[in-house]
């Protein structure tokens, strides 16, 4: 099954010999997001004003929506021009036979959401998802707790319980729906060296007590225990950033809580994407920044916040 681009050209050429490929920052290079759905995605202005902030005028980055079953043909279909790739679902686990390397962080949760090309088409798999949870938590003044909660047990979940890793001293609850996702998560703390309980989404209401609540839920899901708020919450990380704030979010807020949103993490982890497929650091924060809030800000017809 060849992808579906959503926007043109075509993916590729075949790849020169290395030898005649010069430095990338002097050459034209392409980049892109690849899932399904895909339309919704950030990635692309976030990175378009990374490369203008960079002086990469000749570095482009598109939007591809690809289908798991379809990942294998895309990567074949790839020139050298290719510097790397950002993934989403489905594609961050199913990628991971078709590559030549996975670092470290990519292998502890099983997802990789960035694919860097080397010289030659060495293929590297990465996750700046886990550090951009810490990078955006620590931009918030938020470098160890004792203790955190996690609500929900997705996808996203085991990369901030990778994060929580790195900033919790203590117990990291995980409030769960099912008995399998709760075996889940304890299998996923061992694994990472964490000290995991979880607790019935019943009890969810007793996790906002935590001095981290990091909610990892889709939209909606959170929006009952808006009015379980205490009356001085800790921190909460909510991973959505559209539609912002939360009805949690807003009721945190307005009891003096401090806030870190999905749009804090989405720039986090793609200005580290920047650095590895550019090789050029630090990467622009607050150009990618400005590029998020306009964009979400359009969606709805309003001025960047």
């Amino acid at each position: 099954m060849s992808p579906r681009p959503d926007e043109p050209p075509t993916p590729g050429s075949p790849a020169p010999p290395a030898s005649s490929v010069p430095p990338r920052r002097h050459r034209p290079c392409r980049a892109a997001v690849l899932g399904s759905p895909i339309a919704h995605s950030l990635s692309p202005a976030l990175h378009r004003a990374a490369y203008q902030a960079l002086g990469l005028a000749e570095w482009t980055y598109g939007r591809f929506q690809v289908e798991e079953t379809g990942i294998g043909a895309f990567l074949e279909g790839l020139g050298a021009e290719w510097a790397g790739l950002s993934l989403t679902m489905p594609l961050k686990r199913a990628v991971i036979p078709l590559l030549d390397e996975v670092s470290p962080t990519a292998a502890s949760v099983e997802a990789v959401n960035t694919v860097v090309f080397a010289e030659g088409g060495r293929r590297r798999g990465e996750n700046t998802d886990i550090p951009g949870i810490v990078a955006a938590l620590r931009e918030r003044g938020v470098d160890r707790v004792e203790r955190a909660a996690i609500l929900g047990a997705g996808a996203t979940a085991s990369s901030a319980l990778a994060a929580l890793t790195r900033l919790c001293a203590g117990e990291i609850t995980v409030y769960v729906r099912t008995a399998a996702r709760a075996v889940e998560m304890r299998s996923w703390g061992e694994r990472l060296g964490a000290r995991v309980r979880t607790a019935d989404w019943a009890e969810a209401h007793r996790g906002l007590a935590a001095p981290l609540v990091v909610a990892t839920t889709p939209a909606g899901a959170t929006d009952s225990l808006a009015q379980a708020v205490p009356p001085a919450p800790g921190v909460l990380f909510d991973v959505l950033y559209d539609p912002w704030p939360t009805p949690l979010a807003a009721a945190w807020e307005s009891r003096g809580g401090r806030l870190v949103s999905g749009l804090d993490l989405l720039v986090h982890q793609a200005v580290l994407q920047v650095e590895l497929m550019t090789g050029l650091a630090p990467g622009p924060l607050k150009e990618m920044r400005e590029a998020g809030e306009a964009a979400v800000a359009a969606r709805h017809g309003g001025p960047a916040a």
